[in-house]
């Protein structure tokens, strides 16, 4: 009887969260983040992926490409997932929140972990069968398995965790980039003495065999050819040719780059429970306190970004002279800075009438955030494989699907919404976390 009890209190909380108690700004975020999100993902969907952050050196350097890709990178690269990273960790503490009201026990774990296992699949359907090389539900579900015990923590020791996990990331961050010249050095070396005709021991071999896969992925001369012989396994080819030259990419994404990127997934979730729990993210701190972090944390955000950047376009994007040239790993550190510092900024403008209508546009979005990611990949997959527009397009001109996409997507979540009460994906997601049928359609007004 207890069983039966607890398990039908579990329909007490199943239905979708009613409008009026969502959080608007942050279904406001979330669908901005989703779309922002797309600004660099569409450079590894209709061109190569090692294009993802770097120009193309087979073609000119700059125009309107060098301008694209300037404010691509400099703006958004890393703040929009940074974003929807915070957002989520927000979300779980909402989630989590949700199912403990009413229930004890084991119940709400259950369903927050089987939550999650779907998700997983999902990520996977996206990384492997919509040919996504760079898919987040895997990753985010495999992270997101490590936060429920963190739930009770209060927002300092969050914070607290938060820059431990910072501090973890900076550390492999810095020690990947010491290793990488530590094959520089040595991987001359070794091949300064094979030249020379002389006797290499074990170590020595093994380091002049990654000094040669270095150079033939990172130098500037090699890249046209390394990018022509990338380009040579998906132009034009069936998605059978294409499934498996992904399949090996995402094998090797969902496995040792999970494990590289799991502290840069955990330490923005970690900050968005903070930021949740304090009160900072739905706006209750004093206006001089999104002042001030809008402020510095762009400043230094872009200040940091600015000095990779540069560096690395005066090279020329070979990544062997960026690396010598380069003294500490920055990366997470920069994208804290500049994410917060934007997030202040949403949150300041959305104080404003006019903000919180603007903004108001991206909600629907972010409601159907879990249909739009995936349906992104769906109609990239097809129109960049399907109608063969891969590699085809200029660096610029990818953004002019970009905003097809957009005008798509928030017309559609717009749409959609008025009648339905869950996205399409979120709804069978939400049917299969329960193992129930929910219901989708809204009751309209008579």
């Amino acid at each position: 009887m207890q069983t039966t009890a607890s398990n039908q209190s579990v329909y007490n909380y199943v239905a979708p969260i009613a409008q009026k108690d969502r959080i608007l700004f942050l279904d406001c975020i979330r669908g901005m983040a989703l779309l922002g999100i797309l600004i660099m993902n569409i450079t590894a969907q209709g061109q190569i992926f090692q294009l993802y952050d770097a120009m193309d050196v087979r073609h000119s350097l700059t125009g309107i490409n060098f301008y694209a890709w300037a404010a691509e990178t400099f703006l958004f690269e890393g703040t929009m997932r940074g974003l929807f990273s915070i957002l989520f960790g927000a979300g779980t503490l909402l989630l989590i929140n949700r199912l403990q009201k009413n229930n004890d026990g084991l119940l709400p774990a259950d369903i927050y972990y089987r939550r999650l296992l779907w998700l997983l699949v999902f990520g996977l359907i996206n990384a492997f069968i919509f040919l996504w090389p760079g898919d987040i539900l895997y990753p985010y579900a495999l992270t997101g398995l490590l936060l429920f015990p963190f739930r009770n923590l209060s927002a300092n020791k969050l914070l607290v965790a938060a820059l431990i996990v910072l501090s973890i990331s900076t550390y492999f961050d810095t020690k990947g980039l010491y290793d990488r010249k530590e094959v520089i050095v040595q991987g001359r070396a070794a091949e300064a003495l094979q030249e020379k005709k002389q006797t290499l021991n074990d170590e020595q071999k093994e380091f002049l065999g990654k000094w040669t896969n270095l150079k033939k992925n990172g130098t500037k001369d090699s890249l046209p050819a390394r990018y022509a012989e990338e380009e040579k396994k998906i132009v034009n080819k069936s998605y059978a040719q294409i499934f498996k030259y992904y399949k090996t990419v995402n094998s090797n994404i969902q496995s040792v780059g999970f494990y590289n990127g799991l502290w840069d997934m955990l330490l923005f979730f970690f900050i968005g429970m903070a930021l949740f729990k304090s009160g900072f993210l739905v706006g209750n701190k004093p206006t001089s306190v999104y002042v001030y972090t809008a402020i510095i944390g762009t400043a230094i955000g872009l200040y940091l970004n600015y000095i990779d950047l540069s560096a690395m376009y005066k090279l020329q994007f070979d990544r062997i002279k960026f690396t010598e040239q380069s003294k500490f790993g920055l990366y997470e550190i920069r994208r804290v800075f500049q994410t917060i510092g934007y997030l202040s900024i949403l949150i300041l403008f959305y104080k404003l009438a006019v903000g919180k209508k603007l903004l108001g546009i991206f909600a629907p979005v972010g409601q159907m955030a879990f249909t739009n990611y995936l349906s992104q990949s769906i109609i990239t997959s097809i129109f960049f494989y399907g109608f063969h527009y891969f590699a085809t397009l200029e660096r610029y001109q990818l953004y002019y699907v970009v905003g097809s996409i957009w005008v798509f997507q928030i017309l559609f979540s717009t749409i959609w919404l008025q009648y339905f009460r869950l996205g399409p994906l979120e709804w069978i997601w939400r049917s299969l976390t329960y193992w129930k049928i929910q219901p989708i359609k809204k009751e309209l007004p008579i």
